[in-house]
């Protein structure tokens, strides 16, 4: 099909619904490729401004991010060419300014020079191409839309909302009231108080035809409402980037960094008392910040598991909460480990013996120290099957084999329904 383009104005832009172009970049914004390193940047074709103007005009093309009729104007028969190339670049320049990327030619730099309070960004006649990359602000925008687009908005809660079989004297009275006890909260349910303070008087003789007067309560007439204690959680989200994690002609690891951000945004909005930390695993185990996980790739490692379990376990030592459980995605058996001299032993056929033996020792000791570990696998081969189903019979977990596409709605789900006694 021959197109000919219309004639620009700054008034296409003002249509132009700037939160929905910016979800439909998620792919490019938190690409996952092959890397040398988790952590290295990303290399120059893939942030570069030549790979955002392709995907925004990708994404005018296939979306409704314009308002009706303005891309077929555009397009219409006897337009400028370079109109549609003005309002793409418009729209670069609106992201920018609304905080959702950063352009500089050098990322890093930018990135050291806006921590120590500089301008943060380089210029001159030597200065490489512009290079993009999300922001904070833009990662959490992703993050809520991740959330809305699996379960709907969200309204603010209370803390602690992580339902158990455990009652206690809170604010919200849902249980039976009883008598109140040193260090119970003073949520008094007024007609037992009294009408324990009714039947006592009248056993002492102080009711009755002719005695009239005050009702006098008495610490041993004070009765309390319960209500459902409700915990808080600490959770670290385990987040496997071995190779796997993109081979196979599928990324599996993009849609698990998606659902790590709608988890976050889960906890701050629903769930303010809780805590969640990520640590990735591979040859080793590392903890990240979540503003950095946009910037995370995968690499060409093996499954550390243990040292994953390791660390996580250190993390919530730390974490002084009713709950504390460690979830796992992966989609691989375990196939290093590091040993004592800090080598790292390495064998990615069948279910090395050791391996398995010393990852699942730590399982153990996540067992004994409380802590709860829910599987999710992005695989179903024989090897992974048997070492899930230990690891769930051991820890008093779940496992669920799921794909990419539903794992959000698992995990999701499995957080905000889990009932579980509170772990002392």
């Amino acid at each position: 099909m021959r197109y000919k383009y219309s004639r620009f104005t700054g008034e296409d832009l003002e249509g132009v619904d700037l939160d929905e172009l910016f979800s439909k970049l998620s792919d490019l914004l938190l690409f996952s490729g092959f890397s040398m390193s988790p952590m290295s940047p990303w290399p120059d074709s893939d942030r570069s401004m030549q790979a955002l103007h392709d995907a925004i005009m990708e994404a005018l093309l296939n979306g409704e991010v314009l308002p009706d009729g303005t891309l077929d104007r555009l397009l219409a028969e006897g337009a400028d060419p370079q109109q549609l190339e003005q309002l793409i670049k418009e729209l670069i320049e609106r992201l920018e300014q609304e905080g959702y990327i950063t352009t500089a030619p050098d990322l890093q730099a930018a990135r050291e020079q806006r921590q120590a309070g500089g301008v943060g960004s380089l210029s001159g006649e030597n200065a490489p191409p512009l290079q993009f990359e999300v922001t904070d602000r833009g990662l959490d925008f992703l993050g809520y839309r991740a959330l809305r687009d699996l379960l709907g908005s969200l309204g603010k809660s209370s803390f602690g909302r992580h339902d158990t079989r455990d009652l206690s004297t809170g604010v919200e009275a849902n249980g039976a009231a009883k008598p109140y006890e040193f260090g119970d909260t003073m949520n008094l349910d007024l007609s037992g108080t009294i009408l324990n303070a009714v039947r006592r008087a009248g056993e002492e003789g102080r009711l009755g035809p002719g005695r009239a007067g005050a009702i006098e309560v008495q610490h041993r007439d004070l009765m309390v409402a319960q209500g459902e204690y409700q915990s808080s959680c600490a959770t670290v989200l385990m987040l496997d980037c071995s190779h796997s994690m993109i081979l196979y002609g599928e990324d599996r690891f993009t849609p698990a960094k998606r659902v790590a951000l709608a988890l976050a945004n889960l906890i701050r909005l629903q769930y303010p008392g809780d805590s969640l930390n990520l640590v990735l695993f591979h040859d080793s185990a590392e903890e990240i910040p979540l503003k950095e996980l946009a910037r995370v790739r995968v690499g060409p490692y093996y499954t550390n598991t243990r040292e994953g379990l390791r660390m996580a376990q250190r993390i919530l030592q730390r974490q002084r909460k009713d709950m504390k459980q460690i979830v796992m995605i992966t989609d691989g058996k375990p196939s290093a480990l590091t040993l004592e001299d800090g080598r790292i032993y390495k064998n990615a056929f069948g279910l090395d013996p050791l391996v398995v033996s010393e990852t699942l020792e730590e399982v153990s000791k996540c067992k004994r120290a409380g802590i709860l570990i829910n599987t999710f696998m992005l695989a179903s081969d024989y090897g992974l099957i048997q070492f899930v189903q230990k690891v769930t019979q051991m820890c008093r977990g779940k496992a669920y084999f799921t794909t990419p596409y539903t794992l959000g709605q698992y995990l999701l789900l499995d957080y905000m329904t889990r009932k579980t006694r509170t772990i002392h």
